[in-house]
């Protein structure tokens, strides 16, 4: 029995292992056409919940929109491998002082989590998290990894991906979006749900200013100078 038990965990494991490594390769080449967070919100809204979601390729999103991302949730994308050491250590460092735990996910974590996991937080759900990100880290490019965020992140109430946010709080495709307007769409993502892109809260229009000073600061994207 106790053979047959760990065969079977084994084997279990083997498969789990080979079956996340396709998926993960197959959205390498293949637009990913909806989120387990899409499927959670549908199931707990009102049947008259419409999921807003249209796929571009990174090409066709505002270089503003894409610069705007990555200063407010993850300044240093372009240079780690997946987990930001710095960011972690640092809030570590606020909540041993006192201060509340804040997250320190990546664009990279975000991505496994928004595209392959459940919502809701667990230690399960993390540790998968964390095997995700190692797998698009290594299969997709920077570029794959933030065409396919920018693509698959809740953005407001039922609307996912810039292309349905830019529709939907400026009229306008997400190829056109301005610095305001790109970093109004980035403030609220810490909870695009509560918060408005269009008009903003107070709280809302001092994140947007203090992401259009990151974006001063940041300069161009490595991937915009090939």
């Amino acid at each position: 029995m106790i053979k047959k038990f760990f065969r079977f965990i084994f084997k279990s494991t083997l498969a789990f292992l080979i079956l996340s490594m396709c998926w993960v390769l197959m959205y390498r080449w293949v637009d990913v056409p909806a989120t387990p967070l899409m499927g959670v919100r549908k199931l707990q809204s009102d049947r008259g919940h419409v999921i807003k979601h249209t796929w571009i390729p990174l090409k066709n999103i505002s270089k503003n929109l894409q610069l705007a991302v990555i200063c407010s949730e993850d300044q240093r994308f372009m240079e780690h491998e997946g987990f930001d050491k710095k960011a972690i250590e640092k809030a570590i460092a606020e909540h041993k002082a006192g201060k509340r735990l804040r997250g320190a996910s990546t664009i990279s974590q975000q991505t496994a989590k928004n595209v392959f996991l459940w919502p809701h937080r667990s230690w399960v759900r993390k540790g998968l998290e964390s095997y995700f990100t190692l797998l698009i880290e290594t299969f997709w490019s920077k570029e794959r990894i933030l065409e396919i965020y920018l693509n698959s992140i809740e953005m407001g109430n039922g609307i996912y991906g810039a292309e349905a946010a830019s529709w939907y709080w400026f009229g306008k495709s997400g190829s056109d979006l301005n610095k305001e307007e790109a970093a109004a769409i980035a403030a609220i993502l810490p909870n695009p749900r509560k918060f408005l892109a269009s008009p903003p809260s107070e709280y809302t229009q001092k994140r947007k200013d203090w992401i259009i000073i990151q974006m001063r600061n940041y300069g161009t994207l490595a991937f915009e100078e090939k």
